[in-house]
């Protein structure tokens, strides 16, 4: 990427979260993100051009060094902080201003610094993959599988906590303060917990009701995400009508409707295949298999029938996609409330000595020595404030994996391309090329902690009132289970072929 020869007209909107903003190159396989700031105060919240370089080498320290060691070098692409040419900034914001979504013009993209993180388009596989795309261009999933387990702190004091998982109690939160006018069904216990059939309900029920969590690319373009006012049933068939030339032959004499189920159940299976993939161990043979205890595997919100829940199997691939998030977010072994204390140690310490801070890198730098702190932390409390700071560093890295995404990319092989066997999950058709990946990697502020204990104070209240006798809303949603929109039962078989590649 030649930095004095940018172009506007080369870049188009991608997407935004709440603190950054996403263009893509037209050409080539790279995407630029750029900080946002509130339109309230846009004078006084812009950085120097040091201070946004600064933020943004943190991103890509804190992901290089902190969650690829945790997460797996074959999964997190940390990407490099780059000074663009401030014109090609300026007029890259008008360019992309009518293409943002009206609940996201709230802030504004910065301009000022010409700061920006460079990182590899993951929407799409890498060129050097060995597969015929036949005109098809890929496909991208994009899953935000949040917290997959329920606390088991002796700190925790109301036992709601142990019994349902924070995204299901939070769904009624949001619900009742506006964010979505829809309850989702999706439970990410039962994403985690690798079982085949659990698995395949949990993403049914996220292509459902997406919300902020699940996206699908088709070529580097959103053709499936969030739409709260929109159709389901209408969107859904339009999904399938984009994914039938992937998952079934052009001569199939199905009707649209049963072809628009049979192409998203193939779609659902792919996913599952992608991220139960074992990378660092053999891909034939008995797989080792990561074990969580009997509390952490079911949430009493989930909809799935309880024998299901009871007598399915619980356990992931070892050093799957999924085996390194869930392992990152259990450093979280205390729960906020068990934290808090240590957080209070932790901000009386930094009062009294202020210039300690940078001794025990509150703010970075995110290098091989926070690291140390994060895995080496004592199991038991000696009451010092490098077991308070250890923790508080252990908690931070857990809610960047309980927020992170997963992108699945996926194309098509030709019949005449040559697959790796150790690599074939299973040999029949349709056959695919893969990639996993994870991004949203980012640093949590520590002085976004004492947010996260008041947020967890008013879930859990919210869904203790929401819930007790009387209120009719969970039972409404055991009728909408009922309401499926797929044909079949659940299956536990792959009938497709994965080949995995590095992006």
């Amino acid at each position: 990427m030649e930095l004095d020869k940018m172009d506007e007209n080369d870049w188009k909107y991608h997407g935004e979260g709440n603190k950054s903003l996403v263009v893509s190159h037209v050409q080539h396989a790279r995407v630029l993100r750029l900080l946002k700031y509130s339109t309230e105060d846009a004078e006084n919240s812009h950085k120097t051009t040091e201070q946004a370089f600064r933020h943004i080498q943190n991103i890509v320290d804190y992901s290089q060094n902190v969650m690829k060691p945790l997460l797996g070098e074959k999964f997190v692409h940390n990407g490099e902080a780059v000074k663009l040419p401030l014109d090609f900034v300026r007029q890259l914001s008008l360019k992309v201003q009518q293409e943002r979504p009206e609940s996201r013009c709230d802030k504004v993209m910065d301009t000022l610094s010409g700061c920006a993180l460079c990182l590899p388009n993951l929407t799409q596989l890498s060129s050097c993959c060995c597969c015929s795309r036949e005109h098809r261009p890929p496909l991208c999933i994009e899953i935000k599988p949040k917290c997959g387990f329920l606390p088991a702190s002796r700190h925790i004091t109301k036992d709601i906590k142990r019994k349902v998982c924070r995204f299901c109690m939070h769904q009624h939160f949001k619900l009742a303060n506006g964010k979505w006018k829809r309850l989702s069904r999706y439970c990410p216990l039962d994403l985690f917990s690798g079982n085949k059939q659990r698995m395949s309900r949990a993403i049914k029920h996220l292509i459902e009701e997406p919300q902020n969590n699940f996206n699908i690319f088709k070529g580097g373009e959103c053709i499936y995400s969030c739409s709260d006012d929109a159709d389901v049933l209408q969107d859904l068939d339009e999904l399938a009508q984009h994914l039938r030339p992937y998952f079934l032959p052009s001569g199939s004499l199905l009707s649209r409707q049963q072809s628009s189920k049979v192409v998203l159940n193939e779609l659902i299976q792919v996913i599952v295949s992608s991220l139960l993939s074992s990378w660092d161990g053999p891909r034939s043979g008995q797989l080792r298999k990561t074990h969580l205890s009997e509390g952490r595997v079911t949430c009493d919100a989930s909809l799935l029938h309880r024998d299901l829940l009871r007598n399915g199997n619980h356990c992931l691939p070892k050093d799957c996609v999924l085996d390194k998030i869930l392992g990152t977010q259990m450093l979280d072994n205390l729960d906020i409330e068990g934290l808090s204390p240590l957080l209070k140690r932790v901000e009386q310490h930094l009062q009294m000595f202020p210039k300690e801070r940078c001794r025990l890198q509150m703010d970075g730098p995110y290098n091989a020595s926070f690291l140390e702190k994060v895995q080496n932390c004592p199991v038991e409390d000696d009451g010092s404030i490098e077991y308070a700071v250890g923790k508080v560093h252990q908690y931070r890295v857990a809610m960047t994996a309980k927020d992170c995404s997963v992108m699945v990319a996926i194309a098509t092989c030709g019949e005449d391309d040559g697959l790796d066997q150790s690599l074939e999950i299973q040999p029949t058709k349709p056959r695919f090329t893969c990639s996993v990946s994870i991004l949203d990697l980012d640093p949590k502020p520590y002085e976004s902690i004492s947010h996260q204990s008041r947020l967890d104070s008013k879930i859990v209240n919210h869904y203790l009132r929401r819930t007790q006798p009387n209120n009719q809303e969970l039972d409404n949603l055991e009728e909408l289970a009922n309401q499926s929109l797929f044909l079949g039962r659940d299956r536990d078989g792959e009938d497709c072929t994965l080949v995995f590649h590095p992006v």
